[in-house]
């Protein structure tokens, strides 16, 4: 049975510089958080687009994983909306079907960015993944930050 999880999270970016940050996340984020990501690569596609898959090499030391491998499965730019699955890593034994959704919309002079995940444990005994629900919350808040200052 699939469970969902939100997470939201208030950005002073504005909505089209932040979406520009999360759309470029393949260079971005291994420059911008190397204690979490070693490397993101394209395995499939061209990094931005519907089928893309690309392969997330975790840095040493962030918990319970070494690798994710997740697909593209939507992108609108006009709405500023992505949504991509869980294909292979160490989740996978965790979760039979990990789906998430990431929308950035205006929110006064900022944004606010939207992160829902549709999930579906493997058995009982997997936890909920709450310590995903927390680095996606730390990593718009750091986005945020070296936004404001680059």
């Amino acid at each position: 049975m699939a469970s969902t999880a939100e997470v939201l999270v208030a950005v002073k970016s504005a909505p089209d510089r932040f979406w520009e940050a999360i759309r470029g996340s393949t260079e971005l984020f291994p420059k911008v958080f190397p204690e979490q990501y070693q490397s993101i690569e394209i395995v499939e596609g061209d990094g931005r687009s519907a089928g893309t898959v690309r392969l997330l090499k975790y840095a040493q030391g962030v918990p319970l994983v070494t690798f994710a491998k997740e697909k593209i499965e939507e992108v609108d730019d006009a709405s500023r909306q992505v949504s991509y699955s869980l294909i292979d890593g160490e989740l996978v034994n965790y979760y039979k079907n990990f789906k998430a959704n990431l929308k950035v919309e205006p929110n006064g002079d900022g944004s606010q960015v939207k992160w829902c995940m549709e999930y579906e444990k493997a058995n009982t005994e997997v936890p909920d993944p709450d310590l995903v629900k927390e680095t996606a919350a730390k990593t718009f808040s750091a986005l945020d930050e070296y936004l404001a200052k680059n």
